[in-house]
């Protein structure tokens, strides 16, 4: 895959990267388009790639014990799904991914993605920040879940993902802030 269309989703995790690191990493990446609805994860299947969301929207989810599903994140362009080491368990995906919208993903093998961590400082400090940046959003959202009121949670949702609120499902919305739909409607007539 060129760099050139990497390059916006690499700045947006570190825009110090050198072109011959920002080369060995798009030497590694292959564009897969998925379209809207598809599911490019399931739970327990296997799975042994990093995903960088090119263009579009996508969510990771899980079924509760009802079969209900509860969104557990959203991406956005030159976004980053959650990193290989932390959504999978012995090579198997622990949470389920969809296209929102139509994605474009640049996909490369994580075990690739690993040996050039070893041999590039650059590429190790470029995946060390995903994964600080990953378990920094984690938190975040566990200590908004715990102690904050659901109408702080749609305002600080509506500052995360501006564009989002038009864009999807508000059911997936309403999951994420681990709230009713109905809940939801009756807030963004508040807000």
């Amino acid at each position: 895959m060129e760099v050139g269309r990497l390059n916006t989703s690499i700045d947006t995790y570190n825009k110090e990267l050198t072109l011959k690191s920002r080369n060995a990493f798009a030497a590694l990446c292959v564009e897969k388009t998925f379209l809207k609805g598809d599911l490019l994860l399931n739970l327990n299947q296997s799975d042994r790639w990093e995903y960088v969301l090119v263009q579009g929207i996508a969510r990771t989810f899980l079924l509760n014990t009802e079969g209900e599903e509860i969104t557990l994140s959203f991406f956005e362009d030159n976004t980053i799904l959650p990193p290989y080491v932390t959504r999978t368990k012995n090579g198997r995906s622990l949470l389920y991914c969809e296209a929102i919208t139509n994605c474009t993903f640049a996909r490369l093998d994580a075990k690739a993605f690993e040996a050039l961590m070893v041999e590039n400082l650059e590429i190790r400090d470029f995946g060390n920040t995903v994964l600080r940046q990953e378990l920094l959003q984690k938190v975040d959202k566990e200590i908004q879940m715990a102690s904050w009121t659901a109408k702080a949670r749609l305002e600080q949702f509506r500052k995360d993902f501006s564009m989002l609120e038009n864009n999807v499902p508000h059911p997936m919305i309403a999951s994420y802030l681990g709230i009713t739909n109905v809940s939801l409607s009756r807030l963004r007539k508040q807000l």
